[in-house]
């Protein structure tokens, strides 16, 4: 095998070694999550926003006593049957199930790092 063919196999396999640890590594970071929890509140919006990569963005309105300022949880949606289903409960008390996903490289997946899993409206 001459030099500049072991220079291209070096290459490629390099080039190959470094694609396959950055898709191991989304996978990772899309289906390990660092935390999980559930947050209420009254559902403010949902949108689908991005320029090349769509996702569902929301946010809900955390009230802790009455009078007290709102703070506000800003998540994204990967479902599309929860992204409906929280779009029908827009202006209602809801409680949102959610996985925290750290470390994502991009905002394709989601502006946040808060995905919603589970939507339930609180009567």
């Amino acid at each position: 095998m001459s030099t500049s063919n072991r220079a291209a196999l070096f290459s490629l396999s390099f080039i190959a070694v470094i694609v396959t640890g950055f898709a191991a590594y989304i996978w990772m970071a899309l289906h390990w999550s660092y935390s999980e929890g559930e947050r209420a509140g009254f559902m403010q919006k949902l949108s689908k926003k991005g320029w090349l990569c769509k996702t569902w963005e929301g946010e809900l309105s955390l009230v802790a006593l009455p009078g007290a300022a709102p703070e506000k949880f800003n998540f994204s949606v990967r479902d599309e049957f929860i992204a409906q289903q929280i779009n029908a409960s827009v202006g209602q008390r809801v409680a949102l199930t959610y996985e925290q996903h750290k470390g994502l490289p991009t905002s394709c997946f989601g502006e946040t790092e808060y995905f919603v899993t589970e939507v339930k409206v609180v009567k």
